[in-house]
């Protein structure tokens, strides 16, 4: 991602010792202990049951506009880097 200039970012429910086994084999920072209040301030679909928040996935512009979110509840519909990488290029061909 950085070849265009773009930066990602993770969060987890985890504790810190988990998210950092994690974050070990990721080239990106991973925070750690996110509650349902921070679920419900951006938005995302926490489960009661199991206590987490499911994934939800954001592109920002420069001035921090949500560009495209993404919402999922499994492993399916997540964003894949190549497709980031292809939104983010066609949106600076469109300037």
């Amino acid at each position: 991602m950085r070849e265009i200039g773009a930066s990602v970012y993770a969060a987890s429910v985890d504790n810190e010792e988990k998210a950092g086994e994690l974050a070990a084999d990721l080239s990106y920072p991973v925070g750690y202990g996110l509650t349902r209040a921070d679920a419900d301030s951006i938005g995302a679909w926490w489960e009661e049951r199991r206590g987490i928040f499911h994934a939800t996935e954001f592109i920002l512009a420069q001035d921090g506009t949500v560009v495209s979110s993404t919402y999922s509840s499994g492993p399916i519909g997540r964003l894949d880097v190549q497709d980031v990488i292809r939104l983010i290029n066609f949106r600076e061909s469109q300037k």
